[in-house]
């Protein structure tokens, strides 16, 4: 049996637009019930989440069989960690702090096979291969990797052009919230300088092969975004969703 069809992978090589949230909460049934909402995607964060590779996992293993996409950001770009995601059984990565055209050749070996790459070969013992029972999985995996590098500096801007001639990336996501401090506006990412810098990317990543990709919990925002041609877009956080929604709740009923 072969690697199962990475159905993000798919859509964003046609073209389309995919939707996604945000989950921070490192609990499984947490992100069933985010896999559930309707989204296309599910990130499971982590770099800001408190996620080991057992609780992303768990968490992959919560979404598996339902109408999503899993989605990992790592907490670094380091082939060991990436080795561990996919082991487990990630087939869509997102990789934070990228910076350079060299760390993006990196990334794209780190998970990919030999000859090809350099990931580690154990399949046999992994929750990706099903345990050994996908007899085809080593051939296979490949081409079902969906890896998307996430530029949020200055440096990562000036390297874009380079950046989206490599093979091997799906997309290239813009980190607003880092890329806004690192400009010099800690906080500010709607400065205008920011913003200019937000949109010249995307049009240049979505005038390539590649998606380009953004998180957005403004919906002015993700309008402009989308017309500027992200394809790839964040647009809820699980955290920040049930933290409005219950302190809302509480000053509408509490009376003291």
């Amino acid at each position: 049996m072969d690697a199962p069809e990475n159905k993000l992978k798919s859509a964003l090589k046609a073209g389309k637009t995919q939707i996604g949230c945000w989950f921070n909460l490192s609990d499984p049934m947490g992100a069933e019930i985010v896999g559930r909402a309707g989204f296309d995607w599910v990130l499971i964060d982590g770099e800001h989440g408190p996620n080991s590779i057992k609780d992303i996992a768990h968490q992959l293993q919560a979404l598996e069989g339902l109408p999503t996409s899993s989605v990992v950001r790592a907490p670094i770009g380091e082939p060991a960690i990436i080795k561990q995601i996919l082991d487990a059984g990630a087939q869509s990565l997102l990789i934070p702090m990228v910076e350079s055209v060299e760390q993006v050749h990196e990334l794209v070996a780190a998970v990919h096979y030999p000859p090809v790459g350099k990931r580690g070969v154990g399949a046999f013992v992994a929750r990706a291969a099903q345990f050994g029972n996908l007899s085809n999985y080593l051939q296979t995996a490949d081409k079902q990797i969906c890896l998307i590098v996430q530029l949020e500096t200055k440096a990562g801007l000036i390297a874009l052009n380079d950046i989206l001639d490599v093979d091997g990336i799906d997309g290239v996501f813009i980190g607003p919230a880092d890329l806004a401090a690192d400009m010099g506006y800690l906080g500010k990412p709607h400065e205008e300088e920011v913003q200019e810098a937000i949109l010249d990317a995307i049009q240049r990543i979505s005038a390539s092969s590649k998606a380009a990709g953004i998180l957005s919990l403004d919906d002015q925002d993700t309008a402009i975004y989308l017309s500027a041609g992200a394809r790839f877009v964040g647009v809820a956080s699980d955290v920040l969703t049930l933290n409005k929604a219950l302190f809302a709740k509480a000053k509408k009923w509490r009376k003291n």
